[in-house]
């Protein structure tokens, strides 16, 4: 199996999600291994709330702009196209855009059961 598309014009019709539990049983793009999030974010856009009890270790790679991940004890900023951050299970965390942002998140395992955020 084979698909080709935009992350931009593809990420909108799962709030940014590209690939995981989430996608049609049968697509290629169905995975329970792994999530990945093409994210376009306006300057000053921050997460509605803080993600508490992660079940998931996640990577945030910064494609541009500049973004400040927060988690309860300190805060990192991606700033340099390239630059990125790791966490695991049960860092809570939150996040903003300090100027319009593209990042690239991979999260895993695909846990059912988590709304698509």
């Amino acid at each position: 199996m084979i698909y080709t598309g935009n992350a931009t014009e593809d990420a909108p019709a799962e709030r940014g999600w590209l690939l995981g539990h989430f996608q049609p049983d049968g697509d290629v793009r169905h995975s329970a291994d792994v999530e990945i999030k093409w994210g376009v974010h306006t300057k000053g856009e921050r997460r509605a709330e803080w993600v508490v009890g992660e079940r998931r270790t996640a990577l945030l790679l910064l494609v541009s702009g500049r973004f400040r991940l927060e988690f309860r004890d300190r805060d990192v900023v991606l700033a340099e196209q390239g630059d990125y951050v790791v966490w695991g299970v049960g860092e809570d965390h939150s996040w903003e855009a300090e100027e319009e942002s593209v990042v690239m998140t991979v999260r895993w395992p695909s846990v059912p059961g988590y709304a698509v955020r």
